[in-house]
């Protein structure tokens, strides 16, 4: 007759080894580590600040818009008001981008801003992280390039006259406009990458 096998007992959990736990010196520098995370704090309330400077902007050039046309009713340009209207888009694309990264950086790298349930909590930002967030700015900053490559062909319809295209105090030349289509057409690209390495992280 073969003989049976001694049944294999647990450890209980008096015998099983515990966790080697963190000396003093090791807990104080993690929780230091840690807490440096609110170093970035007054960099997200600067970028506040930034959007009041972006909303007196905003004011300051609807103001200018208003003026002219109730001063010259009859002598303004269509494409004058097209170019001043995108700048003002340029302006709220760009305070925008401030509440992205205000926001969802915030939430991200330092503590969570705690409104779920909020009526007014924007969608994104209930599954924000690092790469939801990179991709958003990236779709942000093609936005804004494009307005600006927008107010661009605007201005260049005389581009072939021997001074160029003319905005102001800004001249536009072939080779300008040829390097802000390349560096839009490098930020599309940089979006699609993004948005790719995104996606494959999540099917891993």
């Amino acid at each position: 007759m073969s003989e049976t096998a001694p049944p294999v007992v647990a450890p209980t959990q008096a015998e099983q080894p515990s966790p080697r736990r963190p000396n003093a010196p090791q807990r104080g520098i993690s929780s230091l580590i840690f807490a440096s995370r609110w170093l970035q704090a007054p960099l997200y309330l600067g970028l506040i600040v930034a959007q009041l400077i972006y909303v007196y902007v905003f004011m300051v050039e609807l103001w200018h818009i208003a003026e002219d046309v109730i001063a010259h009713p009859t002598h303004i340009e269509e494409a004058d008001i097209m170019l001043a209207v995108l700048g003002l888009i340029d302006v709220v694309m760009i305070a925008n981008l401030l509440i992205m990264v205000i926001i969802g950086g915030y939430e991200t790298f330092v503590s969570r801003v705690n409104v779920e349930g909020h009526p007014d909590q924007p969608e994104w930002l209930s599954h924000v992280n690092a790469n939801v967030l990179k991709v958003k700015l990236a779709m942000a900053i093609i936005g804004i390039s494009s307005i600006h490559l927008l107010k661009t062909f605007i201005a260049v319809a005389d581009i072939g006259a021997a001074n160029g295209g003319v905005l102001g105090s800004e001249k536009y030349t072939s080779e300008g406009v040829f390097w802000q289509v390349v560096i839009h057409c490098v930020f599309i690209l940089s979006a699609v990458a993004l948005a790719w390495i995104d996606k494959l992280s999540k099917t891993k």
